[in-house]
């Protein structure tokens, strides 16, 4: 019998997880973005953060090949955008509030944390590559709901109580 793919993304999905968008400068120099969900921390000590990008993907090549990447970590009211930057053929950052930053590729206004990095290393991760950064600047805000993907579907997280 098979490996069942699809059996295998939906036991994946039952992982929440938050989202986020990475920008980078094209080759023409238009900064673009993509959605991700496989942010995570690597290491404190040097600061690394990873993300993973599907071979597939029409912005495969700006993003393996630029020298660094702003990573904004987004907060429920950026689902649309989220939406919006997931899908191939849309980078386009036109119409989305940004916030300039010293590395060069945007951040996106009201993101929880943003991470400038420096690309560290790009690995193989079979279909997908796997993109380390290494964090140059980051800045966080205080307030806000993260964005969570969880069983396919955006949601929130439920408030603590204090």
């Amino acid at each position: 019998m098979g490996f069942d793919t699809r059996a295998f993304r939906q036991a994946l999905g039952c992982f929440p997880t938050g989202v986020a968008v990475v920008t980078a400068h094209s080759p023409t120099s238009h900064p673009m973005g993509i959605t991700v969900n496989s942010f995570a921390s690597v290491s404190l000590d040097p600061p690394l953060v990873l993300w993973c990008l599907d071979r597939g993907s029409d912005r495969f090549h700006t993003f393996t090949t630029a020298a660094g990447f702003t990573i904004s970590l987004l907060g429920t009211a950026h689902e649309t955008v989220s939406s919006r930057l997931a899908k191939q053929g849309e980078h386009s950052l036109d119409g989305i509030d940004l916030l300039p930053t010293e590395l060069g590729p945007p951040a996106l206004a009201d993101a929880l944390a943003i991470f400038e990095c420096a690309c560290e290393a790009v690995h193989d991760g079979g279909d997908h590559a796997i993109l380390v950064g290494r964090v140059l600047r980051f800045a966080r805000r205080e307030a806000g709901e993260p964005l969570v993907f969880f069983r396919g579907r955006y949601g929130a997280l439920a408030a603590t109580k204090s």
